[in-house]
């Protein structure tokens, strides 16, 4: 089960492959428009390195075209589907990989100009050949992208300036792609390149202050969503045991041990909440029975309205060193529709404390999705000003709508309607910027509205059904009644 802390850990405390091998090389790509010099970052991201230094020596980029250019933005390449005769349709221009994909190690060098990061998707280890070369700095980035290079020359600089200055469609794809195409790479030693810049180290962003900003994680198939500490490391480890996550968040070491945040996800199969702690609490006697584990409390509470089990437990093993660890674990089995979710904290028994604050915020994030996810809200207000006034609505909605009959009654209607449209719109959002802002502008005020629940006390069943009524009709009143009479007065 996945509350073994033995298994969580022999992955978290997995050594690093060496590259100090490849410290001194260098990639060059040789582009129409002049040539790009790359410096590489092994000691910050060593696979996503070992991965790039291994597609360019195989000449795997040779021919391929920065396919998006965004001036003062970035340049984005990498993608094999831009090589002559590899396409059908210059549509498919930015969906290739190399077959496989790579974890991300998101470290804390900012996105300067210059600086090489590699190009992913939703999933945090989506990463595979696609790269980019920030234009302009571009802050707000950081963290959430593998940055693994930058630009070592003063050519390059100017090779830079010349693609992003290319006329380019409204998808950033230049008309003169040729001028944007990486004829020939090669990698070479320092030593080989005799007009390097004497750069300064990179900047870096400030260590972690325990604030959550942005690490979000979504997952429709396992239905749901939660927001992990900033600078933590999202993964999605395969899952060759029963006993794996199905996604963890690990923090910076402390001492050898990093932190974690994992969440299991299990189909319930008609096993009622009670049976599923049962099954739970038999797979640890043995662990128990040996001395090796040692539950320290157990508890039924309630998780953002939704019955949940709350159990501590310690754990001793040996390390690398023949040194015996004391693991503590803190896990939230929470019962969803279709669903049961863990969502576990691990850590040095010493060190437990330091960050289950973190532990807290992401547990108040997570979210089960209806319907497999796709909240338009959610989607327009992630990573904007309105985020804050989200995470408040749904602070609202869990202690105070759903505390009454009449509140719960009316959201589980709500969410029925609601859900019907909403994961069709939020891929729209996703699919387009502009969209996403008309979205932004029209729920503003439904949300200001909604808002008005947290300088109130509600107290009955009777208050929450008149302040609902009332928030309702003033929603009514501004996005029809308002717009069919300035409608009226227009035609007349």
């Amino acid at each position: 089960m996945h509350l073994k802390l033995i298994i969580i850990f022999s992955l978290l405390l997995i050594p690093l492959q060496s590259f100090s091998q490849e410290e001194e090389k260098l990639v060059i790509f040789h582009t129409p428009s002049g040539k790009l010099v790359i410096e590489l970052f092994p000691e910050d991201a060593p696979k996503t390195v070992d991965n790039f230094l291994k597609l360019a020596e195989s000449k795997f980029y040779d021919r391929t075209i920065f396919h998006r250019i965004i001036k003062d933005f970035m340049i984005q390449g990498g993608d094999p589907l831009t090589k002559p005769g590899a396409y059908e349709h210059v549509d498919q221009w930015g969906t290739g990989s190399a077959g496989y994909t790579i974890p991300a190690e998101f470290n804390e060098i900012k996105h300067k100009r210059g600086i090489v990061s590699m190009a992913r998707g939703a999933d945090p280890d989506s990463a595979s050949s696609q790269f980019f070369i920030v234009h302009k700095d571009a802050s707000h980035l950081d963290g959430k992208y593998t940055v693994f290079g930058r630009l070592a020359t003063q050519e390059s600089y100017e090779t830079l300036d010349k693609i992003t200055s290319l006329e380019t469609a409204p998808n950033g794809m230049a008309f003169q792609w040729g001028e944007a195409e990486i004829l020939k790479t090669e990698v070479v030693s320092s030593s080989q390149v005799s007009d390097l810049l004497e750069l300064d180290k990179p900047e870096r962003m400030e260590k972690p202050t325990g604030e959550i900003s942005g690490s979000h994680y979504s997952n429709k198939k396992l239905g749901f969503s939660f927001l992990a500490p900033e600078g933590w490391t999202l993964q999605q480890p395969q899952k060759t045991q029963p006993t794996i996550p199905d996604v963890a968040a690990i923090g910076p070491k402390v001492n050898g041990i990093p932190p974690a945040i994992y969440i299991s996800v299990n189909e319930k199969n008609d096993k009622s909440f009670e049976e599923y702690i049962a099954e739970v609490k038999d797979s640890l006697q043995k662990s128990i029975e040996s001395g090796e584990l040692m539950i320290l409390n157990e508890n039924k509470i309630t998780v953002n309205g939704k019955s949940a089990y709350e159990i501590n437990v310690v754990q001793s093993f040996a390390n690398e060193a023949g040194n015996t660890v004391n693991m503590k674990l803190k896990s939230i089995i929470i019962s969803g529709p279709e669903k049961f979710y863990t969502i576990g904290y691990a850590n040095s028994e010493e060190n437990f404390d330091s960050t289950l604050d973190l532990f807290d915020k992401s547990l108040n994030s997570f979210t089960i999705l209806s319907n497999g996810g796709g909240c338009l809200i959610a989607t327009t207000a992630f990573g904007t000003e309105l985020a804050p006034q989200i995470q408040l609505l749904r602070e609202i909605r869990d202690h105070t709508v759903l505390e009454t009959h009449s509140g719960a009654a009316f959201m589980s209607v709500f969410n029925s309607f609601y859900y019907s449209f909403s994961p069709t719109v939020a891929d729209l959002e996703r699919q387009n910027p502009m969209f996403k802002e008309v979205v932004k502008i029209a729920i503003t005020p439904m949300m200001s509205t909604l808002g008005i629940l947290q300088h109130v006390d509600i107290d009955s069943e009777t208050e929450m059904i008149s302040y609902g009524i009332g928030i309702i009709l003033l929603n009514v009143g501004m996005y029809f009644v308002a717009p069919l009479l300035l409608i009226h007065r227009l035609r007349k």
